[in-house]
């Protein structure tokens, strides 16, 4: 068994397709078919939409999850979303998660779909996001029917155990136990009862005796139902208590307006909450205040946790940032090699598994210097994926919907059903059913027991000269008009009035890696300047999820990587506050979890200022 999917090589993950004369896909590695030839969406529709009781079971729902194992050529989720755009109640969310050890392509994965013309919108909008067939958990939005695809790429108990959950309903639809046995383990079976909501239903082709005890063990009410075509059987089953109600709305206060309280915002609301956003000035106040803002992961050739995490975190900011008008200014990031262990750490990441092809290539000197238009003395690591971005049209769009406060939060006092929030003169600025603090350094007067520190940037920018993004010990960033650059790193400090010697330092930290873009820059004459306070955590991982008090969450310590985490972590922490299925796995989340960096208790969560 694979028990991490980075385990799995590129050359192991492929199915080996192998198209029959009639056009259908197989595959060579298990020597079986992919849908029946005879009627593959026919089969679909009885086996797994009728069998799972839709759309009867999801009519009154406002969101409705369907767990899948076996992703193969997207049919079933297809005939699914076909389903659920003809049937849905108004306003309601579908979630699908589904699993896929072997990947198909996009162009093969068309191929297959083409067969059924009446379904050739839906396939499309699927076939449209469809993802690169690297190792982990990948997000396809569907926003046109409030419909979003979480694919697992893996080991199929490696993702279930993962997940999240709760699934509502389950299509089983590996290839046959007698082929495929791991997937119809006793393993898989009791994963599957754990990530069941109450009343959930599953539906499968086969009846193998082994997969009617399986489910039978784990609670499951187990039937046997007439099957389709030539198949004389199939399965249905079901756990014998009532299906959830749902629950309330929940209105949910954000303090902080900065790229951390925009992703937790949109991401809430999009799952259905009331949202207040409550900042002491303006969006972007802070840390996500200048003109532009590089998008980057962390690059670790040695812990391949973080290394994946920062993954999935850029792949998922790129598809939310290339979907809003004005906000991505360039795509690609050159990372210039300071240190002979940079040179060796950047050939390791080009080779990581977790990147689509040609994501990071590396270049060397020569090719380095053609790429910013002047000589370099190292080569560098140019990261296609990684992009320079307009912070400004990501705030106000994610921040769209939520209800607005100008405030500075002295006070958070916990409530027999919330939370209520008071300025420094006690006045009460919002009650409501939990909070998030986003708010970057600001936290650590909220919670003084994250052990967040401060970091000081100042950073310039100027009209005129530009360049291709890049970056070193410093950056260069093209704004659209000009060029930013800097920042300043600054530990343990605070004031936030712009120095005439930083700015000093950020010129001479550009001079030194590119000197030619340097004497433009001080041609030009004079720069705009700006300085803003990070949050770090000892260990320079963000903190997402819930702290000591029930109904308080924190997401903060982003660093310099917010714009590429915050879009994924904003969104495990909405479905982690309304108890829906989240992104990220569970192993991500547990490292990145508030606990680790907790200082002792000190009482309740109190302070003087923001």
């Amino acid at each position: 068994m694979i028990d991490d999917p980075r385990e799995q090589s590129s050359d192991d993950a492929s199915p080996r397709l192998v198209w029959a004369e009639d056009g259908s896909p197989r595959s060579g590695r298990f020597g079986d078919v992919y849908f029946s030839k005879d009627d593959g969406l026919a089969e679909t529709r009885a086996v797994f939409l009728d069998g799972c009781g839709l759309p009867d079971a999801w009519a009154d729902r406002a969101d409705f999850t369907v767990a899948e194992l076996g992703f193969g050529t997207g049919l079933n989720i297809v005939a699914l979303l076909d389903l659920w755009r003809r049937t849905r109640p108004s306003n309601s969310r579908l979630h699908v998660f589904s699993i896929e050890g072997f990947p198909l392509s996009r162009d093969e994965a068309a191929r297959a779909l083409s067969a059924w013309p009446e379904l050739a919108e839906t396939a499309n909008a699927v076939l449209a996001v469809w993802p690169d067939g690297t190792p982990g958990f990948h997000r396809l939005d569907l926003p046109q029917w409030n419909a979003r695809i979480d694919l697992a790429v893996g080991d199929a108990r490696w993702a279930v155990e993962q997940w999240s959950g709760p699934a509502d309903a389950w299509f089983l639809d590996g290839f046959s136990p007698a082929l495929n046995p791991g997937m119809w383990s006793p393993e898989i079976m009791a994963l599957i009862a754990a990530r069941s909501a109450p009343g959930a239903r599953v539906a499968t082709f086969t009846v193998a005796g082994a997969v009617r005890r399986g489910l039978a063990e784990q609670g499951f009410v187990v039937e046997k139902k007439p099957g389709h075509g030539r198949k004389r059987e199939r399965l249905e089953a079901r756990l014998p208590s009532p299906p959830p109600a749902d629950r309330p709305q929940r209105h949910i206060a954000v303090v902080g307006a900065g790229i951390a309280g925009a992703s937790v915002a949109r991401a809430l609301i999009a799952g259905g909450a009331l949202v207040t956003v409550v900042e002491a000035e303006r969006p972007g106040a802070g840390g996500s205040g200048f003109p532009a803002a590089l998008v980057t992961p962390r690059l670790d050739a040695g812990d391949a946790l973080i290394a994946g995490f920062h993954a999935q975190a850029l792949e998922r900011a790129r598809a939310l940032y290339r979907a809003l008008p004005d906000a991505v200014i360039a795509e690609g990031v050159l990372q210039l090699e300071q240190t002979l262990r940079d040179a060796t750490r950047f050939d390791k990441v080009a080779v990581q598994d977790l990147w689509p092809a040609f994501t990071m290539t590396r270049l060397d000197a020569a090719a380095c210097a053609r790429h910013v238009g002047e000589s370099v003395p190292a080569g560098g690591l140019l990261m296609q994926g990684a992009l320079a971005l307009r912070p400004s049209a990501v705030l106000e769009p994610w921040l769209t919907g939520a209800e607005r406060l100008t405030a500075a939060v002295a006070g958070l006092q916990a409530e027999n059903d919330g939370w209520t929030l008071r300025d420094a003169d006690g006045a009460i600025l919002v009650q409501a059913d939990a909070v998030v603090l986003t708010a970057g350094w600001g936290n650590a007067a909220l919670a003084p027991d994250l052990s967040l520190a401060p970091v000081a940037g100042q950073a310039q920018w100027i009209d005129g000269p530009t360049t291709p993004p890049v970056a070193w010990g410093g950056y260069a960033v093209p704004t659209g008009t000009g060029l930013l650059f800097g920042a300043t790193h600054d530990r343990d400090q605070t004031d936030l009035t712009p120095a005439a010697e930083a700015s000093a330092r950020n010129l001479a930290t550009l001079a030194a890696a590119l000197p030619g873009l340097a004497a433009q820059v001080e041609a030009a004459g004079a720069s705009q300047t700006r300085k803003a306070v990070r949050a770090t955590t000892p260990d320079r991982l963000p903190v997402v999820g819930a702290l000591h008090q029930p109904g308080l969450y924190a997401l903060t310590g982003l660093g310099s990587r917010g714009f590429c985490v915050a879009p994924l972590l904003g969104e495990h922490l909405a479905a982690v506050i309304l108890g829906q299925s989240s992104p990220l796995p569970a192993a991500f989340a547990a490292r990145l979890t508030a606990s680790r960096v907790f200082a002792q208790p000190k009482g309740p969560a109190r302070a003087n200022t923001t």
